[in-house]
């Protein structure tokens, strides 16, 4: 079962399914006994619920005309559900040459010799090498598309923020 309810404090209009002891309204927080909660609708259909919700906030706004044009909440969610358009139609109706976007979206635009941020593959670099100096960091990194700068730069904030540790010009992570 489903009610439409109203709050006297704060005039807030929700929808209660089912039926405990006593209902807080979601806007002010007011409790209230279920008994005594103003009821405007109770309902076996939630679809119906909504509308009838729908309907008085519309009323209230000065809508109500408005709204009584519209499709039920079962009908629209209808509408909805068969009028999806797929990618691909998108799009073409866009003017977009779909294998183009394909083409583009398959393309790594950090290189293919690159897997992970920056950041990832100078701690790979801390994970993979064997008590790996500065330079091989540089190095590893360098392979991979990362700037000596910033293997310098990320080395540097690593050891101070506790996460690795340089002893006689070697590293490892902590």
């Amino acid at each position: 079962m489903y009610a439409v309810v109203g709050c006297s404090e704060c005039s807030n209009l929700w929808i209660i399914e089912g039926r405990s002891e006593t209902t807080q309204c979601p806007r002010c927080g007011a409790r209230k006994a279920y008994d005594k909660r103003k009821k405007f609708v109770e309902t076996d259909d939630a679809a119906h619920a909504r509308d009838v919700r729908a309907s008085m906030l519309a009323n209230r706004q000065g809508e109500g005309e408005a709204f009584a044009k519209l499709d039920s909440f079962a009908e629209l969610e209808g509408d909805v559900a068969d009028g999806v358009v797929d990618n691909t139609e998108y799009l073409e109706e866009s003017g977009l040459d779909v294998e183009k976007v394909e083409a583009a979206g398959d393309r790594d635009p950090r290189g293919p010799t690159r897997s992970g941020s920056k950041q990832e593959i100078v701690e790979g670099a801390l994970e993979a090498l064997e008590k790996p100096t500065e330079d091989e960091i540089v190095a590893y990194a360098g392979e991979r598309g990362v700037s000596a700068e910033y293997v310098r730069e990320a080395l540097e904030k690593l050891t101070r923020r506790g996460v690795a540790s340089e002893s006689r010009g070697q590293y490892r992570l902590l």
